[in-house]
């Protein structure tokens, strides 16, 4: 049985690479003056920023999730103010190292409510509240959730 924090790996260990679905939650952030809170992304060799959040572990509901990895990515805890949407359509992304997988996204829309600030060294290089336009390249999967939340939408499923 599986037990811990373990999910992908364990998983990985009897598929494969094959493809397989995965779940994620993240969080769109909001900061001062229309920002929101980018992280520069460590586990791509090019530059690339998107929304700090991660893959479900056995037995976490998505907003555990989301808090989980907000936290362990950007060092902030944060208060839920809705829920942006469900993002089903994302193709299937090839990793680095062969893995395949189709991944489900949660994402909700947050405001910052404690912790301090920082990258954690390894998933996020850097953090920062800015504007979509400011930044760099954007992680692809993310593009339409930023659309969603400057367009004002909640409770989308795509």
């Amino acid at each position: 049985r599986l037990m811990g924090k373990n999910y992908i790996k364990w998983l990985r260990s009897k598929v494969g690479h094959e493809d397989v679905i995965l779940v994620a939650a993240g969080a769109v952030v909001e900061g001062p003056d229309d920002t929101i809170l980018f992280q520069k992304r460590g586990d791509h060799k090019e530059v690339v920023w998107g929304l700090p959040g991660g893959m479900m572990e056995v037995g976490e509901t998505a907003e555990q999730t989301m808090r989980r990895e907000v936290k362990e990515e950007t060092g902030i805890d944060v208060d839920i103010q809705y829920f942006l949407g469900a993002y089903t359509n994302n193709p299937v992304a090839s990793y680095p190292n062969g893995d395949k997988a189709h991944v489900i996204l949660f994402i909700f829309v947050c405001k910052p409510s404690g912790g301090m600030l920082q990258p954690d060294g390894k998933e996020t290089l850097d953090v920062r509240f800015d504007t979509p336009q400011n930044i760099g390249p954007l992680f692809p999967r993310h593009t339409q959730v930023i659309d969603d939340y400057f367009s004002k939408r909640n409770g989308v499923v795509r």
